[in-house]
């Protein structure tokens, strides 16, 4: 059998043929032979395979502010992979050459944990990065990868819309999961209307991922017409607040159209750079300490900037820190104050773009 062709760890059978994948909130019923709604699973024979384990669509080293983590060892590098497709809808969806694609067991592109990691070695990197498309639905891979990184020293992120089941989560978590950046597309009515999800899922999956011990920061693409207006930013940044706490990067970044964005109606253009701003106002009057305008170079508000006296900390240019000031002790050299950064940061980096 193709060696991406794995039994899934987390599912039930129903009766003789059918079976029950608990992979993602979806909690798909498949019927023999069919696949679920990510298309990554698939019932044989009454149990279920996932079809992409290790099958790897995409490969890059990677600053860690690209994912974007800005509180999570600062200027370190992540051998970041993908796969293939999705369990989410999105019309706008910036990786959509691999998201909205099922993987093709027949021109699979394998690789081991074990070989990633030794990867991770040879590169030079810090930790692992699984992003690109939706990491959940590599769960058993990332479960092999965790493992065999944590033992070498190294840390685990992972790059995510937060639908994985509880029982995904806690796996992922005790296996040395150490970082998630979860995207938070809306409220409501605008996750369900586009996404076809219940954000309910993700603001508590968020909420037990910091009980678990996971550094959790949250992006946000913010979509003219679509979650740009001031309720719907309010609400997540107050959720933020009373699921993971006020000290919590929430990153509002810009939108440019992409795959069935222009089909189905949204703006046509890049995020106005003052609708960022808005949001990034919000953000703070609401009362977050850390808050991130993204996909904007150059923009003062992609520094970090101390919270209680507002010393400049790590200025930034787009991925590259081009000063960290942070002390080793991670405070504030003006004030003394305790920065929320795990790890230590880089005092200096090459430029990733030169």
């Amino acid at each position: 059998m193709n060696q991406c062709i794995k039994e899934a760890l987390l599912y039930e059978k129903i009766d003789n043929s059918r079976v029950k994948c608990n992979t993602c909130e979806r909690f798909c019923k498949i019927d023999l032979n069919e696949l679920g709604f990510c298309k990554t699973r698939r019932n044989i024979n009454g149990k279920l395979y996932t079809l992409e384990y290790g099958d790897i669509s995409s490969y890059s080293v990677n600053p860690i502010e690209k994912k974007p983590f800005f509180h999570f060892y600062p200027g370190s590098y992540a051998l970041t992979i993908g796969s293939w497709s999705c369990n989410f809808t999105c019309p706008w969806c910036q990786n959509y050459e691999i998201s909205k694609f099922p993987p093709d067991t027949k021109r699979s592109n394998y690789i081991s944990p074990e070989k990633f990691v030794n990867l991770v070695k040879a590169e030079k990197c810090q930790g692992t990065s699984i992003s690109f498309n939706e990491p959940t639905l590599l769960l058993e891979y990332s479960l092999d990868v965790f493992d065999i990184a944590k033992k070498e020293g190294y840390y685990n992120t992972y790059v995510t819309n937060g639908y994985m089941s509880l029982p995904a989560l806690k796996l992922l978590a005790e296996h040395g999961l150490d970082a998630m950046n979860i995207d938070v597309k809306g409220d409501e009515e605008t996750v369900k209307r586009y996404c076809g999800a219940d954000v309910e899922k993700v603001w508590r999956n968020i909420k037990e991922a910091k009980k678990l011990g996971i550094h959790i920061e949250i992006t946000t693409l913010v979509i003219p017409g679509v979650n740009d207006d001031e309720e719907c930013l309010q609400s997540i940044a107050s959720r933020i607040i009373k699921e993971a706490g006020e000290n919590t990067p929430w990153h509002v970044t810009r939108y440019y159209p992409a795959y069935k964005a222009l089909e189905v109606g949204l703006y046509p253009r890049r995020t106005p750079i003052k609708t960022l701003e808005e949001a990034w106002k919000i953000g703070k009057k609401e009362g977050l300490n850390y808050v991130y305008v993204g996909n904007v170079p150059g923009h003062p508000l992609e520094n970090t900037y101390c919270h209680n006296c507002g010393e400049l900390l790590i200025k930034r240019y787009i991925f590259d820190i081009i000063d960290y000031r942070v002390t080793s002790e991670n405070k504030c050299p003006k004030c003394k104050e305790k920065i929320p950064i795990v790890g230590k940061g880089a005092k200096s980096r090459k430029p990733y773009f030169l």
